[in-house]
């Protein structure tokens, strides 16, 4: 099957297929597709830049805790609320990005993590405004200063899925764009980057911001989806899952993390109804795709059809 009729074929199963599943399930798949804006996100500067992140979810729960906040203490208005949510969300990374991007290797990969636990740790000590470890419930669903309520799971999923098609497009454009290729030299050799005259800071920097925006978006709708916001939505496991959903699904492929988002969300909620041990079952599957299938699920697939 060539790619094109593949795209047309994926996107008409998915815009079809809610009239096919049960509440619950709509609402799995509706969570699926959040999680891959969220993984293809970290893979615009893991498996395009080569720059490791432990505290992605920074501006995931960043875009998070701002929609919640002012939909429930200021104005429940979704174009305000949710433009908000982006809004800090990449100014959350472009400020991380001034500091974390001056490491590189495992320096990055701890400062991320120590500047997302930064804001872990306000939003669980700062209890009068976040509610501490108890989060915001009743975040409600997009509706004021909307044509229509999205409160409604069918309606939500397709607002959901025409932001996924947008994200998935506009992250297409550019990782084939002369930046997007830009940050795969960056990748493979910086050093030789800078000898050809790219300023190679400022291509990772661009791309860290990027990576923050679309994050953030990830963070908004899945507020609205949960109806809940808490400091777990900053915390390491947050973050550690999207890497996972990253490697799992091939690192520096567009679509690879999102096919690792579908399969660790079910997972998560299939393991999840038989032990209270997902975030172990999580670590055996990151230490299972690194020795056996370090492409990931679509490496996996590519080298068996060059196999066949």
């Amino acid at each position: 099957m060539t790619r094109p009729i593949a795209v047309v074929a994926s996107t008409l199963v998915l815009v079809v297929l809610p009239f096919a599943l049960t509440s619950y399930q709509l609402g799995l798949l509706t969570k699926m597709l959040i999680f891959a804006i969220f993984a293809m996100s970290l893979n615009l500067i893991l498996g395009y830049a080569g720059l490791p992140s432990l505290g992605h979810a920074a501006y995931f729960g960043m875009g998070a805790y701002t929609v919640g906040l002012l939909a429930l203490r200021v104005r429940d208005n979704f174009w305000l609320d949710f433009f908000a949510g982006l809004v800090m969300a990449t100014i959350t990374a472009a400020l991380f990005g001034l500091l974390a991007l001056r490491a590189k290797g495992s320096y990055l990969l701890m400062i991320t993590l120590a500047l997302a636990q930064v804001l872990w740790g306000i939003a669980f000590g700062w209890r009068w405004l976040t509610g501490g470890d108890d989060g915001l419930p009743g975040v409600p669903r997009p509706g004021a200063g909307l044509p229509f309520s999205l409160a409604e799971g069918v309606r939500f999923y397709y607002f959901v899925l025409v932001l996924f098609a947008l994200a998935v497009a506009v992250l297409a454009v550019i990782v084939r764009s002369p930046f997007g290729q830009a940050l795969v030299g960056i990748r493979e050799s910086e050093r030789r980057m800078e000898v050809l005259g790219y300023n190679t800071w400022r291509y990772k920097y661009v791309a860290f911001v990027l990576a923050g925006l679309f994050a953030g978006l990830s963070g908004n709708l899945f507020v609205y989806y949960n109806g809940f916001v808490s400091p777990a939505y900053l915390s390491i496991v947050f973050s550690a899952t999207a890497l996972i959903m990253v490697i799992l699904g091939g690192a520096g492929t567009l679509l690879g993390p999102a096919l690792g988002a579908a399969v660790i969300v079910l997972a998560e909620n299939t393991i999840s109804a038989q032990t209270e041990r997902w975030v172990t079952v999580l670590g055996v599957i990151y230490v299972a795709v690194t020795l056996f299938a370090p492409g990931g699920l679509i490496g996996l697939a590519r080298a068996r059809q060059r196999a066949a």
